[in-house]
């Protein structure tokens, strides 16, 4: 019986001058490298078919630009027609060291996990070199990701370094998963809705001279809303739509009581404030009584929450 086959995923834009080491550096457990050029301005793709010498490289290009999660995603479906086992995700640009990716396919090859992502924030050493606003950055995404994607045990949700189960691949909507910047938090949404098991694999943040095009101003919108998008997807289709259970009870009991107490709290201190004539005990107490039981049920639903995070790995059963 034949080892499974693993291939890397290399978006190719504007790194022409880290991608040869790159792939100098992949590690002899790879038996397929799609290097994708995702309309490159430099010629990446070109660059790399005249320069390289391994039989595993393919070049794939893109007339017109994508995005990240569009290359990943047109070397995700090469790798489907190829076989492919395992299908793991590097950078081109030197950030991520490929010796690392016996580390990301060991939990899917033994069964343990159906993805796996990379975590700068395992080590306490790791984040002494990460700049302190892409510091407060990722902490920030990590929690608004946290809430949209299920996956509470999970940090650095924007780490690309990640390696994936086919089998798993194989029924998520690659058409609908974001295809620039969001596509990485995206997948987790999507990981969440067929319950895969999401393991985080400890690494070094590396930061050499290489030049991210990531623009700040432009993504957080899009973070931001489609966090917030995915959040309500997931907490309708988890708890109303797929199962209805203690967690759905104590959502809609937070909802109410916490409408009722801020609504009625409202419109009375409002009529007191216009008649000049203070609230009744019974009135105060009635208002904040109900917000803090509404509270405690969101606390509640919050607790069923995080301990509802996918456990059991699905990508054997869909073989």
């Amino acid at each position: 019986m034949s080892a499974p086959l693993v291939a890397v995923v290399i978006p190719s834009y504007k790194v022409t001058r880290h991608i040869m080491d790159v792939l100098a550096g992949m590690p002899d457990c790879v038996q397929r490298i799609y290097v994708v050029d995702d309309a490159c301005p430099d010629g990446s793709g070109q660059f790399v078919q005249e320069h390289n010498q391994d039989p595993r490289v393919q070049v794939l290009f893109h007339e017109q630009n994508q995005g990240v999660g569009g290359a990943v995603m047109t070397g995700y479906r090469q790798a489907l027609e190829d076989g492919v086992a395992v299908v793991v995700k590097v950078d081109g640009d030197g950030q991520m060291d490929p010796s690392l990716i016996p580390r990301f396919i060991k939990p899917i090859l033994s069964g343990q996990a159906d993805y796996t992502k990379g975590n700068r924030f395992y080590r306490p050493q790791s984040l002494q070199v990460m700049p302190k606003v892409r510091l407060f950055g990722n902490l920030a995404l990590s929690f608004m990701t946290k809430l949209s994607s299920g996956y509470w045990p999970n940090m650095d949700p924007t780490n690309g370094y990640t390696a994936i189960a086919t089998n798993v691949l194989k029924v998520l909507p690659l058409e609908k998963i974001a295809k620039r910047y969001f596509f990485e938090t995206d997948l987790l949404f999507r990981l969440n809705t067929v319950r895969a098991v999401v393991k985080d694999i400890p690494m070094e943040a590396v930061y050499g001279d290489e030049v991210s095009n990531l623009n700040v101003r432009k993504v957080l919108p899009e973070f931001l809303m489609g966090n917030l998008s995915r959040m309500v997807k997931r907490y309708v289709y988890t708890y109303w739509i797929r199962d209805f259970n203690l967690g759905s009870l104590y959502s809609l009991f937070a909802s109410l009581f916490l409408l009722f107490g801020c609504v009625f709290g409202a419109l009375k201190w409002i009529a007191s404030w216009s008649s000049h004539v203070p609230s009744s005990n019974g009135t105060v107490m009635l208002a904040g009584l109900t917000v803090l039981i509404g509270v405690q049920f969101l606390v509640a639903f919050l607790h069923f929450d995080v301990n509802n995070v996918p456990s059991q790995p699905v990508a054997q059963e869909l073989e």
